[in-house]
């Protein structure tokens, strides 16, 4: 099927802008609407950095976003694929490449088990009983659908994933038994081809959630969806960044903290004594051994993507009125760091898919709430909600800009939707992505520690946030 849809490789460039992350709304004025409270125009300018005003409400009972934005539905769960077959169901994680002419090539997850009603039916599964794989839309520059079809089949439960910076997207499976639980490269320019089909069993066997790439290093960061959950690094053979290159093996660990024994390391704070060790473990049974190598316990992680040196990731359920956290990674100075914890519902409340925007915000869509919504958190710690999805108890996922960074495209899990939305986006702003990496957390972030945390924290040259993190992860202060 290597040319039947008239794609090339040579057609593509790199992956468009991938996701974001989670946020807080404001404490002042609010709009409510449902069973939540959205912050107003005091927290939220309409024009400029800092969110787009408050939420229109839909005529259509569906998707409330800011004035001057539009969504239109591109594709529904049953309708057509190219090919006649009926479009899967339980849309999930996305990821957006540059395609031919201007167009958009998405790559979407589809979150199914066996027995599904809608599953992926493709030509070349995995596992002929498995019901999850990944769809392809071509997308016009008018936001109209070319083309739609099947890239990968036989899979379970493909819930997020990853772009590679080579133009493939890696679709993890949520699932772990003998034969499932793996990561597979899919490339939309040659669907169904002996890559999307050959798991990379190095990377893990495990309930996989999302994973990004260092561009710098090659290096790939995973996050697991189990309770407890682990975050893991892998270090592949091949770091040429290439199709095909992980699937020619490499090492998997995952995270510990223990205290350092060289003070003097040059890439710590004045003061600061503590890092991420990274152990080793056997890629079929990488829990177990996390699990007798004492590395983090987290509660339960779900989205993940690298931006601008750091790695950044959240846990849906953490925290200490478990309404989630956001963390980043910064792997030139192994450090993990706290960066936000919700506790108040209003604010946050089950993080899951993040995205950054092309102006360098950090993007997260919310799911178990029942309420669920799409929040922006800008570098200077201004929070604002961008879309409402009215469809109770179907939750949002896999936010992903068009390269152009003119349209957002997010789904609808169940019945499957996904939507193009465009209006007044600002424009790319990579400084604004490496200030959001770097800036200093917000103190409204911060959550609620005791005196002797704060007093550890100032000692060490440590934020308050990364102190907790510490504490909450079993360490001794």
């Amino acid at each position: 099927m290597e040319n039947q849809n008239g794609i090339n490789r040579r057609d593509f460039l790199k992956a468009g802008g991938m996701s974001t992350l989670a946020l807080t709304l404001g404490t002042t004025g609010v709009l409510t609407l449902g069973s939540k409270a959205f912050a107003d125009t005091a927290s939220n300018p309409t024009s400029g950095f800092g969110g787009y005003g408050p939420l229109v409400p839909d005529p259509n009972g569906i998707l409330d976003l800011p004035k001057g934005f539009h969504y239109k539905i591109i594709s529904e769960e049953g309708g057509q694929l190219t090919n006649g077959g009926k479009i899967p169901g339980a849309f999930d994680g996305m990821a957006a490449f540059e395609g031919p002419n201007n167009t958009t090539i998405l790559v979407r997850n589809h979150e199914l088990s066996p027995g599904a009603a809608n599953p992926v039916v493709g030509t070349k599964p995995f596992d002929a009983a498995a019901a999850g794989g990944t769809t392809a839309l071509v997308v016009a520059p008018n936001r109209e659908v070319i083309m739609e079809y099947v890239t990968s089949s036989g899979t379970i439960r493909n819930c997020a994933g990853g772009a590679t910076p080579w133009g493939t997207w890696l679709t993890c499976e949520e699932t772990r038994s003998e034969t499932h639980g793996y990561v597979f490269e899919v490339d939309p320019t040659q669907p169904e081809n002996e890559l999307s089909r050959t798991p990379i069993k190095d990377m893990g066997r495990f309930s996989h959630e999302a994973c990004a790439i260092d561009p710098a290093t090659g290096y790939l960061y995973l996050t697991e969806d189990a309770s407890p959950s682990y975050f893991y690094r892998f270090i592949p053979n091949d770091t040429s960044q290439k199709p095909g290159a992980l699937q020619k093996g490499g090492k998997l660990y995952a995270a510990a903290i223990e205290e350092v024994t060289d003070p003097s390391a040059s890439t710590f704070k004045t003061g600061q004594t503590f890092k991420i060790v990274w152990k080793e473990l056997n890629p079929h049974l990488c829990r177990e051994d996390a699990a007798a190598q004492n590395c983090i316990k987290f509660k339960k992680l779900e989205g993940a993507f690298f931006q601008a040196g750091v790695f950044w990731f959240d846990d849906s359920s953490a925290g200490a009125k478990n309404l989630g956290r956001i963390y980043r990674y910064i792997p030139a100075t192994n450090t993990l760091e706290l960066f936000y914890e919700a506790t108040d519902a209003k604010d946050m409340e089950s993080p899951d898919n993040i995205a950054m925007t092309p102006w360098g915000d950090l993007w997260f869509v919310e799911d178990g709430a029942g309420d669920d919504r799409l929040m922006g958190i800008t570098p200077e710690g201004k929070i604002y909600p961008f879309a409402h999805n009215r469809l109770n108890g179907s939750e949002m996922a896999g936010p992903t800009f068009s390269p152009d960074g003119n349209t957002l495209f997010v789904n609808i899990q169940s019945p499957g939707k996904t939507f193009a939305i465009w209006g007044p986006f600002q424009r790319h702003n990579a400084a604004r992505a490496r200030e959001m990496s770097y800036a200093v957390p917000s103190k409204q972030f911060a959550p609620q520690v005791s005196d002797k945390v704060a007093a550890f924290a100032e000692r060490n040259g440590m934020s308050i946030l990364e102190a907790a993190a510490f504490e909450r992860h079993g360490l001794k202060i």
